[in-house]
């Protein structure tokens, strides 16, 4: 084993650690906000830690109570938990296949760069044909409108992630199955995804944090609880006359937590897709 030099480890450590504080410090600041009182958000010179920890706007937010911003809050979330699933599950259906015909068949890669040539366009130029159409198809202030919206974003971004993880798949397994009587769904089912689970797992993350963060479509597309989601609702909350930046800072911590969790079960299944994928033979 190479031996590093006592120099090298303090400069990966130090590497490291500036890493995490650049990634954390904005997020811990974020959680002491939520928990801060309006007199110490408004102090000068500023306090970096609060005097006593308020934690009353997570009251206020997690609520149910009929006609409140907690019922606002928490029904925004549902429905960016809804449209995110509906949007990753049908952009793997359909970039699945579609990223693993473009891999066996390198001729048609062109097919999939004039699909990742929309994301040159910017949203504001699709939005009144979208518009239009969602319109046309009653599907306005619908998640599930907003779902084929996000899945005609996802799906080309999706499809080319998948790409990679097929290319790295031998060809020769595939030509074994066929020699075996296995038929394409059989091997696309039992044999190449299972293979290509960390592929699948990165790409349904990156997907699913798209259509979580998304804010634009869904600011036109929706106008009401039935089918705002989360980033709306936080942009409701900081619309106010006198916005409250401690209310602000605890609508996006709780809004951070659905994709974090489900973020931590997916690193998970990526470790179980190259486990798999290395015992199987």
């Amino acid at each position: 084993m190479e031996r590093r030099s006592p120099a090298f480890t303090v400069v990966i450590y130090a590497a490291a650690l500036l890493l995490a504080a650049v990634l954390l410090i904005p997020i811990l600041w974020l959680f002491l906000m939520s928990v801060s009182s309006a007199a110490d958000l408004a102090a000068k010179p500023l306090r970096w830690w609060p005097a006593d920890l308020d934690f009353s706007r997570y009251r206020i937010l997690l609520t149910w109570e009929p006609n409140t911003m907690g019922q606002a809050f928490l029904a925004a979330i549902r429905n960016s938990l809804s449209v995110a699933f509906m949007a990753v599950g049908a952009a793997l259906l359909v970039a699945v296949p579609g990223a693993w015909a473009v891999s066996r068949n390198p001729q048609m890669e062109w097919s999939l760069y004039a699909l990742i040539l929309t994301y040159m366009l910017p949203p504001v130029a699709l939005a009144v044909p979208l518009y239009l159409g969602l319109s046309w198809l009653g599907l306005l202030n619908s998640t599930f409108g907003l779902a084929m919206i996000y899945l005609s974003i996802l799906a080309p971004f999706t499809a080319w992630l998948l790409k990679s993880g097929f290319d790295a798949i031998p060809r020769d397994i595939e030509a074994s199955a066929r020699i075996d009587g296995a038929r394409l769904d059989q091997i696309l089912r039992i044999l190449i995804l299972p293979l290509a689970a960390p592929a699948l797992s990165t790409a349904a993350l990156f997907a699913l944090l798209l259509s979580w963060d998304e804010f634009f479509y869904a600011l036109l597309f929706t106008s009401d609880q039935k089918a705002k989601t989360v980033t709306v609702a936080i942009a409701d909350i900081a619309g106010g006359r006198v916005s409250d930046y401690g209310l602000i800072a605890a609508a996006g911590v709780l809004a951070a937590l659905p994709p974090l969790l489900i973020g931590l079960l997916m690193q998970r299944a990526i470790v179980a897709g190259l486990t798999s994928g290395g015992v199987k033979g």
